[in-house]
């Protein structure tokens, strides 16, 4: 008997609310909900066209906007919106299918098991469907359960080529899914978090994967302290810098999350700590040597790589990248001075900012970024007197650390897990909501400032520095 596909058995249905506005508005409108109140969903726009009048627009609202009321929307929000037009109300339903879920031109299912039976059936009519934009079909097999939470794959259609390009927010990411982690539909939790960054600001990537977070930072014009243990990932996060043009401002190490941070926030003896000490980035058997011709043509500005390379073991190298622009300066300082505008055409010119890069980041840093989701919060614990008081300046930096939460957990058992792993009270903490990843399971970033207990103080700096 031939097995019949079911298609609607493939499709994800919602019924959501949107507000029909005038189009002028639209701007207007999606600035005042977008703190959690607009439809987030990658590749979904949520202002969309009218089909009663190409005057209005629709602007699409989030899941948890659950009346017609609005009820569900902070008063004052609703207030503004008030004040802005009239406020009509109406039903919108949204379908996605099997081809929305791809990468590149590779569709990546994850295929129930009591449907696997009809998986090469699948996997033909989603193939002849997006051909010539979805050229290989895979299906995710097993769980993920090795050392860097790579998925397997299981080829169903098409060529087994699993190196592909995706475009996120102006930024082009190259990767290979079977070596590496991605996941598309983050895209607007990676680009909300690099809206809280100001440009200047240092940012510490522990996991750092391709860099969905370290390569727009560096488009906003950060300087980006950026981790994996994948060294597949770093090959490709050197990459995507490259491709984007903005490896002068990243800064890559392949180890261990918690031997990172402290690589990072080491104080040497004498207190103070060269930068080729600091940049023990791009450390690694292979090379990339990208052009650079903002920095070479401008006697007057170094690049910011222009320093001794220092590997985890201790001993100097220095790039051919880095010997070819020393060769181009004029000897100045290791700094790019160069205040260009990085909003336009970030694509295809290098971002300068407008002052030195950091060299000492044990003295200050803005952000850390903890996106393992699984285990993050147990390396909490790595903070806790990792950051000496003596030579820290300015505000604390922020934590944002995700996690999964269950149905039966709650926000207040994840707080209380965190404080325990920093032996601090946390003040103040942000809890926002990513996306459900599974029927009793959502995925949270849990933000806040490190609590001043965790600095180190005097008697213990006295300590370490008797020790050197």
């Amino acid at each position: 008997m031939e097995k019949q596909l079911d298609e609607s058995r493939f499709e994800q249905r919602l019924q959501l609310w949107a507000l029909r506005i005038p189009r002028e508005l639209a701007s207007a409108v999606t600035r005042l909900l977008r703190s959690g109140y607009l439809f987030d969903m990658p590749r979904v726009k949520p202002v969309v066209e009218d089909p009663e009048s190409d005057k209005n627009r629709l602007v699409v609202l989030s899941e948890k906007i659950q009346s017609a009321d609005l009820s569900d929307i902070e008063e004052k929000v609703y207030d503004s919106l008030k004040q802005l037009c009239n406020i009509d109300v109406v039903p919108y339903s949204l379908t996605l299918g099997y081809s929305y879920w791809s990468a590149g031109h590779v569709a990546h299912l994850n295929i129930p098991d009591d449907l696997l039976p009809y998986k090469d059936v699948i996997a033909k009519v989603i193939y002849d469907k997006n051909y010539p934009r979805i050229q290989t079909v895979a299906n995710k097999v097993g769980s993920i359960t090795n050392e860097f939470r790579v998925p397997q794959f299981e080829i169903l259609a098409g060529k087994s080529d699993m190196v592909t390009e995706v475009k996120q927010y102006g930024a082009t990411f190259k990767l290979d899914y079977g070596l590496v982690y991605w996941n598309s539909r983050l895209e607007h939790e990676h680009i909300r978090l690099v809206s809280l960054f100001k440009k200047g600001d240092v940012i510490c990537d522990m996991f750092a994967g391709i860099g969905p977070f370290s390569i727009p930072a560096a488009q906003k014009g950060c300087i980006v302290y950026a981790n994996d243990l994948n060294p597949d990932s770093v090959h490709y996060l050197r990459t995507n810098a490259q491709i984007n043009k903005v490896d002068d401002y990243i800064f890559t190490y392949n180890m261990d999350a918690r031997v990172f941070m402290q690589n990072l926030l080491e104080v040497p003896c004498s207190g103070n700590k060269s930068e080729s000490h600091v940049a023990a980035a791009n450390y690694s058997s292979e090379d990339i040597n990208p052009t650079n011709e903002s920095s070479t043509s401008n006697e007057n500005h170094s690049d910011v790589r222009e320093s001794c390379q220092k590997d985890i073991n201790g001993s100097s190298m220095m790039s051919t990248t880095t010997k070819r622009r020393q060769e181009t300066s004029n000897g100045g300082g290791a700094y790019c001075q160069e205040d260009a505008n990085h909003t336009k055409k970030r694509n295809n010119k290098r971002v300068k900012g407008s002052g030195p890069p950091p060299i000492k980041p044990w003295e200050h840093f803005d952000h850390v970024v903890m996106n393992l989701p699984a285990s993050a919060l147990q390396f909490l614990d790595c903070f806790s007197g990792l950051v000496q008081k003596k030579y820290w300046t300015g505000s604390l930096p922020w934590i944002h650390c995700y996690c999964f939460i269950r149905s039966s957990e709650s926000e207040e058992l994840i707080l209380s897990e965190a404080q325990n792993k920093l032996n601090a009270k946390i003040a103040e903490p942000i809890f926002h909501r990513v996306r459900d990843v599974a029927p009793n399971k959502a995925m949270f970033c849990l933000s806040f400032r490190l609590p001043s207990e965790c600095l180190k103080g005097e008697s213990e700096d006295h300590i370490q520095s008797v020790d050197c």
